[in-house]
């Protein structure tokens, strides 16, 4: 079926706001590379934090911050509520979620696996998730409807064996390296399963477990909420599958989560309610080099980066190598 008119437009606006937005995704990555392994994770975050909000002036839109680096009095710039976006009054009106770094330790200690993310949809279209904890299960398009918060640990496996036509003993599954996931590895382990522990950010290995190839068939354990309602951003482009729950567990968890519109703390959440607009934009830019992007290389005649851009409506995951060339006349470009 040939597209309407409104339907090229719209499709030619997401194009353009989705390069906008490795623009800044990959300054923020560039600015925090220039930290990695200094053993500062606040200096990390600091650098992509402030190169991120300088280059989101550039997006075509005006924005809302929806998940950032905190509440207004708690961060300077990139706070929930705050208004982004270089858009006139006729400029369309977007929630944004974003991670400036995810894995911040990751990138103070050299690690792999630290990212910048940022997501974006219509107003409405990305869940406000306070800055707590949430328990999460996430697979990949395949085992779609085969996971249950709620269910043992032994029958979600099982279930993910079966659609994924494994054996246990052939699945990997993602766990946070943290003492309160102790019974949860146990459990795991007693399968058969294989653990694959990582020490920070539970993001991008929520997204590998939709990419094929990463060798990562599934996410467990809590990890952060906003982290959540990114993964469910770019699942919602990829397929793939989230089920979670917000953890209640510390004094004044419910009363913030009342403030910010979420009525029932104890409910269970999957993709298409943690991110439920219908025009979705994400893009993440490597850091540290990990299982799904490479980090940032700095050479004498430019800077790479990889990069993962996708819009939902558009049905397209772009994989992007960049190569920012130095402002010189005598630069040599390699490709390979």
């Amino acid at each position: 079926m040939q597209a309407t008119p409104a339907q090229e437009v719209k499709t030619e606006l997401e194009q353009e706001i989705s390069l906008q937005m490795l623009g800044v995704v990959e300054q923020a990555a560039i600015a925090s590379a220039k930290t990695m392994g200094q053993g500062n994770a606040k200096l990390s975050d600091h650098a992509a934090v402030e190169a991120m909000r300088s280059e989101m002036d550039r997006l075509p839109l005006r924005g809302t911050i929806v998940i950032g680096e905190g509440e207004r009095d708690e961060a300077p710039m990139l706070f929930i509520g705050e208004q982004v976006g270089g858009g006139g009054a006729s400029a369309p009106k977007v929630d944004i979620a974003v991670d400036p770094l995810e894995g911040t330790n990751l990138c103070a200690t050299g690690a792999p696996g630290s990212i910048a993310v940022l997501a974006a949809s219509e107003a409405g279209g990305l869940l406000h998730a306070p800055d707590c904890y949430m328990e999460k299960i996430i697979v990949g398009p395949a085992c779609r409807g085969a996971v249950e918060i709620d269910a043992p640990v032994k029958d979600n496996l099982a279930a993910i064996a079966r659609r994924l036509d494994r054996k246990l003993d052939e699945l990997v599954v993602v766990v946070l390296d943290r003492p309160r996931h102790q019974k949860l590895m146990d459990e795991i382990r007693a399968t058969g399963a294989r653990i694959h522990l990582i020490q920070d950010g539970d993001l991008s290995a929520g997204i590998a477990t939709s990419v094929l190839g990463t060798g990562v068939h599934a996410v467990m354990g809590s990890g952060g909420a906003p982290e959540g309602v990114l993964t469910a951003a770019a699942l919602r482009c990829l397929r793939g599958e989230i089920v979670a729950r917000l953890v209640t567990d510390k004094p004044g968890i419910v009363e913030r989560l009342e403030k910010m519109g979420v009525k029932d703390p104890k409910r269970v959440y999957r993709t298409e309610d943690l991110a439920p607009g219908k025009n979705i934009l994400f893009a993440a830019c490597g850091v540290t080099s990990g299982s799904l992007l490479k980090g940032v290389r700095f050479f004498k005649d430019g800077i790479r980066t990889h990069s993962l851009v996708m819009a939902g409506g558009m049905n397209k995951v772009r994989f992007v190598d960049t190569i920012h060339v130095a402002p010189r006349p005598d630069v040599r470009i390699r490709f390979n």
